[in-house]
């Protein structure tokens, strides 16, 4: 190792790189709603299984599965509703453009509510607030096609949480 790599490699001890993560700031032109309405989904799902959790008895053993299970949701759910967040963020902020909100005046306000449901189901075990995220994740996923001049159609998920998720209509 030269002097020119041991003094690089001091500096990267002394001052080490942050982690950085993006979507892409590199216009990719690659976006989709798709992620988003999956981890809403997701958070429905999350509800299901914790609602779905028997009550453990008495016994250790039992209390220990329990709280492993429940755990276990709380966590997937906590991350999916964060997901969302960001995969609708990464929509609002790197793909829609002034005249996407001059087509569809409530899409501001729309993604600010879902950015706000995606913090409530974060924070609360509700269902009704899970179900509302997803119906606006895909009103979000509607608006996003019709920039594309996609036709859409809601369907449903054929998962085991239910729900409809939006998809262009293949031409």
């Amino acid at each position: 190792m030269n002097l020119g790599d041991r003094a690089l490699a001091a500096f990267e001890r002394i001052f080490p790189a942050e982690e950085a993560s993006a979507h892409c700031d590199i216009p990719c032109a690659i976006y989709d709603p798709h992620a988003a309405q999956v981890a809403a989904l997701t958070v429905i799902r999350m509800y299901q299984l914790m609602k779905d959790l028997p009550d453990p008895d008495n016994d250790a053993e039992s209390r220990a599965k329990y709280v492993n299970s429940m755990t276990r949701y709380v966590t997937v759910k906590e991350e999916h509703a964060q997901l969302c967040k960001e995969q609708v963020l990464i929509l609002w902020t790197d793909y829609f453009k002034p005249e996407h909100l001059e087509k569809f005046p409530e899409l501001h306000d729309t993604v600010w509510q879902t950015t706000k449901l995606c913090s409530k189901v974060k924070q609360t075990i509700d269902m009704q607030a899970a179900q509302q995220l997803l119906d606006s994740v895909n009103r979000i996923a509607e608006w996003f096609w019709q920039s594309k001049g996609q036709q859409t159609r809601r369907q449903p998920s054929m998962q085991q949480a239910g729900g409809e998720f939006v998809s262009p209509v293949a031409q």
